[in-house]
């Protein structure tokens, strides 16, 4: 049986992220290579930096499907001059072709959103904002935990199921308070705070929180139980980890699901397991 064309997999992919669900400034789809050039490895990651590219290259990739974008803004040139311009070249010239699933792997079902969700151990979830045309897809997910437990012991859970990096997991909220309900965000998550306590969850994960944006939630969300509740400060309760974690688990559904579209065992997928988080090193605070 003969390989499928990229034109193929592009198909394929569209179907499980469709482009016409990708938020309106994001930039998804096929970035570079030959629709009718034959594909049979494929490679997914996170970022399209220097170093995945040299990992598919050494592979022999013929597509790396990355979720963010490699030009997320117009560019007029695509010279190697510039770093994102070498990227197109290296790829080009060892025949590996790129694509991005963006936005549009956020919403879907078992996209970014469910990914995580399911490693978080979210059950009878919903999208936290649902698309006005489908219910099934939206941003984020929300719902009941698969069990009651503590602000802490949910907090490490996080911190063993996601890949290892220099921020690790930084918690607000009493660790000792029981929680039963969550809502999870892949991905910078502080604009959904209005959605969030709207669902009346009992913690919130999600990654790249500010000072003031996770300040005021907390503030609020304090003042608002008044007397009612202890110092645990009221709900919701954050946990936050690094954007590329929080969006890494969505690589193995991506490369099953792929693979099953295309059907015929003519494609190999692999998912890198490069660590491309931005930070390398975290250093403890000593002072006063």
């Amino acid at each position: 049986m003969s390989a499928p064309t990229l034109a193929d997999v592009v198909t394929a992919l569209e179907d499980l992220y469709p482009p016409s669900t990708a938020e309106g400034w994001d930039a998804v789809g096929l970035v570079a290579g030959d629709p009718q050039r034959q594909v049979r490895k494929v490679m997914f990651a996170i970022d399209p930096v220097s170093a995945v590219v040299d990992e598919a290259i050494e592979w022999g990739a013929d597509l790396l499907v990355t979720h963010h974008p490699l030009f997320l803004k117009p560019v007029t040139s695509v010279a190697a001059t510039t770093f994102k311009g070498a990227v197109v070249h290296r790829l080009l010239a060892a025949g590996c072709a790129l694509h991005v699933a963006h936005t549009n792997a956020d919403s879907a079902p078992r996209g970014v959103a469910d990914a995580l969700a399911d490693l978080v151990g979210i059950t009878d979830r919903r999208p936290l904002v649902a698309r006005d045309d489908d219910g099934e897809r939206g941003i984020g997910r929300v719902g009941s935990l698969e069990a009651p437990t503590t602000l802490g012991e949910l907090a490490r859970r996080v911190a063993d199921v996601l890949p290892a990096t220099a921020q690790g997991v930084r918690v607000a909220g009493d660790l000792d308070a029981e929680v039963t309900t969550a809502a999870v965000v892949g991905g910078s998550g502080d604009s959904l705070f209005d959605a969030v306590r709207a669902a009346a969850v009992d913690v919130y994960v999600t990654a790249d929180l500010r000072h003031h944006p996770a300040s005021e939630l907390r503030e609020r969300a304090a003042f608002e139980a008044g007397q009612d509740v202890p110092p645990e400060g009221g709900r919701p309760f954050l946990v936050d980890v690094a954007h590329f974690a929080s969006e890494w688990p969505w690589l193995a559904y991506a490369a099953a699901d792929l693979a099953d579209r295309l059907g015929g065992g003519t494609v190999t997928t692999r998912v890198s397991t490069l660590v491309t988080d931005p930070w390398t090193t975290r250093v403890a605070s000593t002072g006063r």
